[in-house]
């Protein structure tokens, strides 16, 4: 009698959290991701770029061990954010020619790893700026309603979280590296000019009918161990740039300011700043929290250069993934997503109600 008593309580207890995590969340009904290689499950898979994940050792540790075109060893943010909604495991990326309806009408992944809020940013990779993700998203609302009728498909959207996660490789790859944005702005000018096509980007969201949408701020850039090695900081120093930092600070002190005058003018919408600064930095500075023994370079190959084509499936990788900060020498591994996304869920249930 017992054990059974035990597990009517185990049940109990799981179902009052259920109900409890219901009851601070709105019922969205679906996911919709724009962006970079943070939230890029995938799309590059099926476009003509050299920016791709889909071989190992991306996804190693993914279920199946697949790689699925995630710049990451296992899951990214919107995976397990879909998965805290109660929406879905993982989000397929648009691009997917075998996406069944269930996929469509619960969310896809509209984001291009390498992309920007800058056209120029694209350029060099051929990937798919934001800008032009909107495009597949009108496509994508189109087989919606071929699916589920308008009226049904105008519902799914009005109850979507939308999330948008770029400007890293505006500034990383574009604005320090490229000459051309550096002759035409300022550091403080061309984050204005990123800020001002986010405005032009949310109100046309809002036009096709999104109303939440949260957007990411930029990371410590600075931390970056390609960006440190860019400055010909290899083996002996590789500390955090201060100044990169510095320019992501003031970037999402700006974003801060513009969100709730841009939901001001967008009538029932709900807009949302996500910090991801905070969370990342706090790794970088207290790695013992969170289980990490390496910050400043990725678990694939030297962690000071890999990425991409140049983390492929003869690159030595780290034998203890999880005690990296970084996977490759840009993006996170696995465990620091899901550090970022348990911190980002707490501030999104807060910033949401």
């Amino acid at each position: 009698m017992a054990p059974r008593l035990l597990l009517i309580l185990v049940q109990i207890i799981i179902s009052t959290c259920k109900l409890t995590k219901a009851a601070t969340l709105p019922n969205f009904t679906s996911i919709l991701i724009f962006g970079d290689s943070t939230v890029d499950t995938g799309n590059n898979n099926f476009i003509n770029t050299f920016f791709k994940g889909n071989h190992l050792p991306y996804g190693q540790n993914f279920s199946g061990h697949i790689p699925t075109g995630r710049f990451s060893n296992g899951k990214l943010i919107p995976d397990i954010i879909a998965n805290f909604l109660g929406i879905k495991q993982t989000v397929p990326p648009s691009l997917d020619p075998n996406l069944s309806d269930d996929d469509l009408r619960t969310g896809v992944s509209f984001a291009s790893a390498g992309s920007g809020y800058d056209i120029l940013t694209t350029v060099v990779t051929n990937v798919i700026p934001v800008s032009k993700q909107l495009d597949q998203f009108k496509s994508y609302k189109a087989k919606l309603s071929r699916i589920v009728g308008n009226t049904e498909a105008k519902d799914i959207i009005q109850k979507s979280l939308v999330v948008i996660s770029a400007g890293t490789n505006d500034f990383g790859f574009n604005y320090y590296l490229l000459p051309f944005r550096r002759a035409q702005f300022d550091v403080s000018s061309y984050q204005d000019f990123l800020q001002k096509a986010i405005q032009d980007y949310v109100k046309e969201l809002y036009n096709q009918g999104c109303r939440t949408i949260a957007i990411a701020g930029l990371p410590p850039m600075g931390c970056l161990p390609l960006l440190i090695t860019a400055r010909f900081k290899f083996l002996l120093d590789r500390t955090c740039l201060e100044d990169e930092n510095a320019d992501a600070r003031s970037y999402n002190q700006k974003l801060v300011k513009l969100l709730p005058q841009l939901q001001a003018s967008l009538p029932g919408s709900r807009i949302v700043y996500a910090d991801i600064y905070t969370p990342l930095l706090d790794m970088v500075n207290n790695p013992q929290k969170y289980g990490f023994t390496t910050i400043n370079r990725g678990c694939c190959g030297t962690g000071i250069l890999e990425a991409a084509f140049l983390c492929n499936p003869e690159t030595p990788t780290c034998t203890t993934p999880s005690q990296f900060l970084f996977w490759d020498s840009i993006h996170p591994s696995e465990a620091a997503y899901k550090a970022l996304a348990d911190f980002l869920e707490k501030q999104f249930v807060q910033s949401i109600q």
